[in-house]
């Protein structure tokens, strides 16, 4: 008489969820993000400083591309998306718009050339700083590094639209204290997240 074969062990319930898709709605978001800087750019260079309507078209183009930094995110973590491609691309979408959006208005002579290359060599600088040490772990942001953030986001915003057209040219002073918000905030937060980085840095030296 034969003995029946023990059927094999069912797959345990409530394992690990598979792996999200690489080509998801959230990274799929931001590659479009990505694609749409260089339109934006030209749009804003095509104006050439006329504050006609491809300048607006311009700054209504980067408003909507920079909101959807928050829409893919929101989606990535409420479903469960987030991939290292999602992770790698975001940041650097980002850094293309903002990076864009600086270098345009400092070649229209709208913006100080020192302004732009103080913002772009935090971000940049950062950016490639969390790359390098990825795998020993990241510091999360800040609350002051999402406060610079949204400031640098209005403060590009209200350089971008031509406001001073409908309102008068007391919006270039509003500009210049908003944007004067947005540098200090960026080059303090770029020196406390340093800062963070070399204490933690320093602790694991100590425990180890």
């Amino acid at each position: 008489m034969s003995v029946p074969e023990t059927p094999p062990p069912a797959a345990p319930v409530g394992g690990p969820p598979p792996a999200a898709s690489n080509w998801n709605l959230p990274n799929v978001i931001t590659v479009v993000r990505i694609l749409l800087a260089p339109l934006f750019v030209w749009m804003l260079l095509a104006d050439a400083g006329n504050d006609g309507w491809l300048r607006w078209a311009a700054a209504v183009l980067f408003v909507i591309a920079i909101a959807t930094d928050g829409v893919d995110g929101a989606i990535a973590r409420r479903n469960n998306l987030v991939t290292e491609l999602g992770k790698l691309l975001d940041p650097i979408a980002d850094k293309v718009l903002t990076g864009g959006a600086l270098v345009g208005l400092s070649i229209l002579a709208e913006l100080p050339w020192w302004v732009t290359i103080v913002i772009l060599v935090r971000e940049i600088g950062i950016t490639v700083y969390r790359f390098v040490v990825i795998r020993q772990g990241v510091i999360a942001a800040s609350r002051g590094g999402k406060l610079k953030t949204i400031v640098q986001s209005v403060a590009i915003s209200l350089a971008l639209f031509p406001l001073w057209t409908v309102f008068g040219d007391w919006v270039f002073w509003l500009n210049g204290i908003v944007m004067t918000l947005a540098v200090v905030l960026t080059v303090v937060t770029g020196a406390d997240y340093l800062w963070q980085a070399w204490k933690g840095h320093r602790a694991k030296r100590v425990v180890a």
